[in-house]
């Protein structure tokens, strides 16, 4: 797998990963979170860091290639769902 096409697999990745930390975080009756509170941290960091990257390495393709309604899509999309699963992230988090 070459730079061109990571941004396409983390969007397919952020895309599933987005459910499993939605749904997952789901309060069930005693209060406690439908999936354990790490593995939705562990899983909301990892699609964060891969979104974000995608987002860099499409925006970094979309300057050096020209607009591509493909790639600049793929890149979008990452950048909001980076976005997404660091507010996510956050609202998480414990205080």
């Amino acid at each position: 797998m070459n730079a061109y096409h990571f941004p396409f697999v983390a969007t397919v990745l952020g895309i599933i990963l987005l459910p499993a930390v939605v749904r997952g975080s789901a309060p069930v009756g005693d209060g406690a979170t439908l999936l354990p509170l790490l593995t939705l941290l562990l899983i909301s960091e990892f699609a964060f860091l891969v979104t974000a990257v995608g987002a860099y390495l499409g925006f970094k393709q979309v300057q050096t290639a020209g607009l591509e309604f493909k790639s600049a899509t793929a890149t979008v999309i990452c950048g909001l769902l980076s976005v997404v699963f660091l507010f996510l992230g956050f609202k998480l988090w414990p205080l």
